[in-house]
């Protein structure tokens, strides 16, 4: 297992399948860090892969429901989806980005 590195932090973005709702929002999550010149590493995953991430993940990022605690910061990223709240929602993930 590969350790954390400092500096660069690796982002989950999960979603129920992996392929849809998950690559909006990476895409966006990636456009974000750029611009604020924050180095990441974007993992697209199933809900049900993040346990397989735990040990070296920084953040996890996602458009479904977590039923698990992990020791990294969860955010809800449905406001990607709908709109309602986004501004709000990448000064979340741009926070915890920049920590």
């Amino acid at each position: 297992m590969s350790e954390v590195r400092k500096g660069k932090k690796t982002v989950l973005v999960a979603c129920g399948t992996g392929i849809a709702t998950s690559t909006v929002v990476s895409d966006a999550i990636e456009k974000m860090a750029k611009e604020n010149n924050i180095q990441i590493e974007i993992v697209q995953c199933k809900v049900t892969e993040v346990p397989a991430y735990e040990s070296r993940a920084s953040l996890l990022v996602t458009t479904t429901i977590v039923s698990k605690e992990y020791p990294f910061p969860i955010i809800n990223a449905r406001a990607f989806l709908t709109g309602i709240g986004l501004d709000k929602l990448k000064e979340q993930i741009l926070e915890e980005l920049k920590k």
